[in-house]
């Protein structure tokens, strides 16, 4: 189809002026291409009408009868208005009833031949017969419109108030007959045989109508036509984090130096590296010795010693004279790993700023002479003040937290800086390759030795006492608690016990124990010397909200409460968690869950008591929440995808990654596929901006 054609505002097409127009819009439907893009929801079999006679009580019918009677009935409540129609097809009758839907007099008469779809059951008051109650409905004649809306597989689409279904489909049949045959193939030829896929035009005529299907498949987007989109989406998604990773430059710097600092880091530890720490840590290496950018996700469970290795690389970059950035998240975990990494700089002299709210300009001075080699802040790194004198080597913590965009912009701080990215959110391989496809990747899936899983139990609140005495006995063993909240303050809402009403609660039941409490409202001074006086062993409790949820570090606290466990999800439950656990005694996760659970809540609980292992929970809390929006908390900024699903499409997403990572190989900026790069353009919607002229 010419670009022009497609790009035509649906006001232009037949049967919508500018009012449907409008509504249109609310739908994100503005042109042609929209419109052909505007797949159904879902299908629905009219092809199988049962006889009125033969309906079951309880499922989904689809009868065809003709109106004998229709209006308004009584009802008891003065606001309740019912519109009832009797429909007969000569084996039996049935009700419809529509509620506080009084238009419906206007819609429906008797004599009319009408189509009811919905569940049918026993009518409550005659005792016999069936009724519907707000059945999908269509009158029926015998012109050819009547082939789209019955007697076959039938599209429904998600609506807007001041459209019926029944318009809707009829307008998009209109639209499919008359400009989907005239749509240009984007994908190359030989991708398409080599796949087996069907055509762009036989796919979208086959989503909107299709002909003989199987309804349970296409319901579940699991047809060759949803395929064939579903790798469209993959295959344009992974272009651009080829492009990305293309267009970052092609020379960078190479590190070679005799990595002195780096040996004598790991023979000072008080323990030996794991061997999945030596294979993260030697593929780090070879990366930064090569004299094209380094681009790096580095993933591993919470525990598993991420961050020695990362500081292991950062003085390999420092005694190779570059400087390194560390980006942290939030504030609390950018001074945690301050203090760790200088903490580990000890005895190298090598000097440590951290850059957050509000640097210090004698501390930028410094960093811009080059005076400070290592810079450790949160997003403030990316302020126009911050310049550093030759930025060799760039981390960022909790990748998922930030986006494509925001690690390109720390990059831009210096010349096509090595890039290791870090994530503790256990997201399985197919999944990491997809969010992460523009970087190599690296797993630490190994605990470091005399590091104890976190025995976790599941209690509701009459079992207070038994929780009291867990923490009573360990903290007179000199150990610490960790109490969170989801909420910092009660609300007359939200039924949630609360952080600052759950300090006092505790000073009140323990008098002689110390408790603080840790909240993301406190300035971050308060924050800090709250946190200082926890790790210093001052505060044997401490009531927090989730902000303790990644990275604080305290090995000598070996309890976890969750209050209102129920609330949280699993990744942040397991984050959690692994606050814990960290020195080497035994720890607990007691999670206390308010019911009635619902059957999501009760699963996730159970996963927590069952297993530590990240990789598995991950998988978990992919079945329990589905694909959307699991991919929704990770993706940061990513584009979104209309019919491919992480799950249900994991065999695409290599398939379409390595197709897409070939053509840029050979294609760099597209040239000879002019269609595939708007189409990538607009998919990523200028958020890379690295499709250019190749």
């Amino acid at each position: 189809m010419d670009s022009s054609l497609a790009d035509l505002p649906v006001q232009s097409i037949k049967g919508i002026g500018p009012r449907r127009a409008a509504l249109f819009g609310r739908i994100g439907v503005r042109t042609v291409r929209d419109a052909l893009y505007y797949l159904p929801r879902r299908y629905e079999d009219r092809s199988l009408i049962r006889a009125i006679a033969d309906i079951r009580a309880g499922c989904a019918e689809t009868v065809r009868g003709r109106i004998i009677s229709c209006g308004p009935v009584a009802a008891r409540g003065k606001r309740l208005r019912i519109f009832e129609v009797l429909a007969n097809d000569g084996t039996g009758t049935i009700k419809g009833r529509w509620f506080n839907q009084s238009f419906m007099q206007r819609n429906l008469k008797a004599g009319q031949d009408v189509l009811l779809c919905g569940e049918a059951k026993r009518d409550p008051y005659s005792g016999a017969g069936f009724v519907m109650d707000g059945p999908e409905y269509e009158t029926v004649s015998e012109d050819a419109d009547s082939l789209i809306h019955t007697n076959r597989v039938v599209p429904l689409y998600r609506l807007t108030e001041g459209i019926s279904q029944k318009q809707l489909r009829k307008i998009m049949f209109g639209i499919v007959e008359q400009y989907a045959g005239g749509l240009t193939e984007p994908l190359p030829p030989e991708i398409i045989e080599r796949h087996g896929l069907p055509s762009l035009c036989e796919t979208i005529k086959a989503l909107h109508f299709p002909e003989d299907c199987d309804i349970r498949d296409w319901n579940e987007g699991k047809s060759i036509y949803h395929r064939r989109l579903a790798f469209e989406e993959l295959f344009v998604f992974a272009l651009g984090m080829a492009a990305f990773r293309k267009g970052r430059g092609q020379r960078g710097y190479s590190f070679r130096c005799e990595g002195r600092l780096r040996k004598r880091l790991q023979e000072g530890l008080s323990f030996e590296l794991t061997n999945a720490q030596k294979r993260a840590l030697e593929e780090i290496l070879s990366d930064m010795r090569r004299p094209s950018p380094m681009s790096r996700l580095l993933q591993g469970d919470v525990g598993c010693g991420k961050t020695v290795v990362t500081f292991a690389a950062m003085l390999h970059a420092v005694e190779c004279g570059f400087q390194t950035a560390f980006m942290a998240p939030t504030e609390i975990l950018a001074e945690q790993h301050y203090r760790n990494i200088c903490k580990m700089a000890e005895g190298f002299g090598v000097k440590v700023a951290l850059i957050s709210g509000g640097a210090k300009d004698r501390q930028l001075d410094r960093i811009a002479s080059g005076e400070i080699p290592v810079v450790v802040g949160t997003h403030a790194l990316m302020q126009e003040a911050v310049v550093f004198k030759n930025l060799g080597f760039v981390v960022i913590d909790e990748q998922h937290k930030f986006g494509v965009t925001q690690r390109g912009n720390l990059r831009k701080k210096g010349f096509n800086p090595d890039l290791l990215v870090m994530t503790a959110t256990p997201i399985p391989r197919s999944l990491a390759l997809t969010l992460y496809g523009d970087l190599d990747y690296s797993v630490i899936d190994e605990m470091p030795a005399g590091r104890r899983p976190v025995l976790t139990k599941v209690f509701v609140p009459d079992q207070k006492k038994e929780i009291y005495g867990i923490l009573e006995e360990e903290i007179k063993k000199g150990r610490q608690v960790y109490v969170v909240y989801p909420v910092i303050e009660e609300s007359e809402k939200i039924d949630l016990r609360a952080a600052v009403e759950g300090k006092s609660a505790f000073e009140s039941i323990f008098p002689g124990f110390r408790v603080g409490l840790l909240h993301g409202r406190m300035a971050a001074a308060d924050r800090e010397e709250v946190m200082s006086e926890f790790r210093r062993g001052d505060l044997d409790i401490l009531v927090s909200t989730t902000i303790v949820e990644v990275g604080v570090d305290v090995p000598n606290a070996t309890v976890m409460i969750v209050v209102h466990a129920e609330r949280f999800g699993l990744a942040q439950l397991h984050q959690l968690r692994g606050r814990v656990g960290r020195g080497g005694d035994r720890s607990c996760c007691l999670l206390v869950a308010y019911g009635p659970l619902g059957e999501d809540a009760g699963r996730r609980l159970d996963v927590m008591a069952r297993t530590n292992d990240g990789f598995s929970i991950a998988q978990e809390d992919l079945a329990i929440r589905g694909p959307g929006e699991f991919w929704g908390t990770l993706q940061s900024g990513m584009p979104g995808f209309k019919v491919a699903d992480l799950i249900r499409d994991l065999q695409l997403i290599e398939t379409a990654r390595q197709e897409a990572f070939s053509m840029i190989d050979a294609n760099p900026g597209l040239c000879d596929f002019p269609l595939l790069k708007k189409m990538c353009e607009t998919f990523w919607n200028g958020r890379t901006g690295v499709i250019g002229a190749g």
